[in-house]
């Protein structure tokens, strides 16, 4: 399965009051797995940026000035993003940003009429995190904190770096690596003693391959429990245990 992790930055939150994207950024992956292949472009919105969002993501119109225009970039994102299943956080915000750049392009006469979920699937990561942790905080931030994901890197929003951090997320939360023996208790659990990095079973996990201790290994054990015992006034707790 082909996926895309896909996030953006804009002039501002309301693409109704003409707030375009000045950041693209996409990450692929191949059955889970990263393929080292990725998009990312700054773009000339043409329009002055929010104070606000500014302060969210810094860049500024000046830095934009030399940059190309989405309609310059549009079949090469097209040719990325076709027939991929995309992950984004917040999905209806970055899609419909993405739609609307996309019917401008119509209007001119540049693009055949369709939208993002003509030819990509959708999976929206902040659904997915609401079902598993109802009532909880959910930006990107806080499922870091909750997946031990890094993101000392992020001091401002970065449309490929913020990509990069929801993938880990998103492979964390639908298949979970971190508990993998299951049973005890997590640093991550939830109040309510549910263990947020189970396993989900749905996904095919090859068994554990067991190794057995050879002839050899286990008179070498022997050897250094006899010197713990040597060593020690109440002798190797295994002894005592076993």
């Amino acid at each position: 399965m082909r996926q895309i992790v896909l996030d953006t930055e804009t002039t501002g939150l309301e693409v109704a009051l003409g707030h375009k994207i000045i950041e693209i950024g996409a990450i692929e992956m191949i059955d889970r797995k990263f393929t080292g292949r990725h998009f990312h472009k700054y773009l000339n919105p043409e329009r002055e940026i929010d104070d606000g969002a500014k302060e969210v993501h810094g860049i500024t119109e000046a830095f934009l000035a030399d940059k190309p225009k989405f309609a310059d970039i549009w079949e090469e994102l097209e040719r990325f993003l076709d027939g991929a299943e995309l992950i984004i956080h917040n999905a209806v915000f970055d899609i419909s940003f993405l739609d609307s750049e996309i019917r401008a392009l119509v209007r001119q006469g540049l693009a055949p009429q369709r939208k993002i979920e003509d030819f990509c699937g959708v999976i929206d990561s902040l659904a997915i995190a609401r079902q598993k942790h109802p009532g909880q905080k959910l930006n990107l931030d806080a499922l870091c904190r909750r997946y031990a994901v890094d993101n000392s890197q992020r001091q401002l929003h970065g449309a490929l770096l913020d990509a990069e951090i929801l993938a880990d997320v998103y492979l964390l939360m639908t298949g979970g690596q971190t508990n993998l023996f299951g049973g005890g208790n997590n640093a991550n659990d939830d109040p309510a003693g549910h263990n947020d990095n189970q396993i989900d079973q749905s996904w095919e996990i090859p068994p554990l391959k067991q190794i057995m201790a050879s002839v050899d290994d286990l008179a070498s054990h022997e050897k250094m429990l006899d010197l713990l015992a040597e060593r020690s006034d109440n002798g190797p707790v295994w002894r005592r245990e076993h």
